[in-house]
């Protein structure tokens, strides 16, 4: 199929704004609902292939402290300040006060299950945690392992998780909140990045009129807004909000459990899933 002929079909979800007819809540709901329903990247190790991966492996930057390498490290970060996580395929930073995420890049470095064309692409803005004006404050503890990466820190009466894998495509990436109460996550995506209804799944992918595919993966989080750049969502303690890019954005899987804990074998994935978007169905 003709790469011109299916990027015309990635049609934003919100197109009816470009008529200058906004839609209601509840159509806009209805549209978006599916998004609710995509399995989470509870076990990113399970979802990214090993060629995906190869080379991978980030550092940590924190006032000129520089982390890398497989090993644990402890971390003070001042009020304010954002810890940089450089890798081969995947860059963001870090906000110190609340681990909400900040330009979330896509480096576009050469690998055969690359997706970005080899152009660097930023594919979220930010994804910001709210915590109702607390603050985690307490060491930032930081395992990196290969191309794996887990940051967590504390605060009162909450704790924030973020792991992350740095590779070209897969189940590489999710936040964990636990405050015995819902948090707020807002996902704002990068320029040039729109949510769309993938034709061929029916489901909400997120994309830049390329062969680029992604999803935001929740699990015990619900789709409180969504908009064409914006999505919003309430998640529960123990859930998560992951982020799915490449081949596993687009198969078509059951829906996630309500798990929230000790969920790994249960959400686990045994074998293969049908995948039904030509720019990825003949890989």
């Amino acid at each position: 199929m003709p790469h011109t002929y299916r990027t015309a079909l990635l049609f934003p979800v919100l197109s009816l704004m470009a008529c200058g007819t906004a839609p209601t809540p509840q159509t806009q709901t209805a549209a978006l609902q599916d998004a609710s329903a995509q399995p989470a990247s509870a076990r990113l190790s399970a979802q990214a292939t090993s060629s995906a991966c190869e080379g991978g492996g980030f550092r940590l930057v924190s006032g000129g402290v520089s982390v890398q390498g497989n090993r644990g490290a402890d971390l003070n970060v001042p009020a304010g300040a954002r810890v940089q996580v450089l890798g081969k395929y995947v860059e963001f930073e870090v906000a110190g006060d609340t681990l909400s995420v900040l330009n979330y890049t896509m480096t576009g470095a050469a690998n055969p299950q690359d997706i970005t064309g080899g152009q660097r692409t930023v594919v979220f803005a930010s994804k910001v945690a709210d915590f109702g004006g607390r603050k985690v404050s307490g060491t930032l503890k930081a395992s990196l392992s290969g191309e794996g990466l887990l940051l967590e820190r504390r605060g009162s009466g909450i704790k924030m998780k973020i792991q992350a894998k740095d590779c070209a495509q897969g189940g590489i990436f999710q936040m964990e909140p636990e405050t015995g109460s819902a948090v707020q996550f807002t996902h704002t995506l990068g320029a040039g990045m729109y949510y769309f209804k993938n034709p061929y799944t029916g489901k909400i992918n997120l994309g830049n009129g390329t062969d680029f595919r992604g999803k935001d993966s929740p699990q015990v989080a619900k789709l409180v807004s969504q908009s064409e750049t914006v999505s919003v969502w309430s998640v529960q303690s123990g859930g998560r909000m992951g982020g799915v890019l490449g081949e596993d954005a687009v198969e078509i899987g059951a829906g996630p459990t309500q798990c929230v804990q000790s969920c790994q074998a249960q959400n686990q994935i045994r074998g293969t899933l049908p995948v039904t978007d030509p720019a990825y169905s003949n890989n």
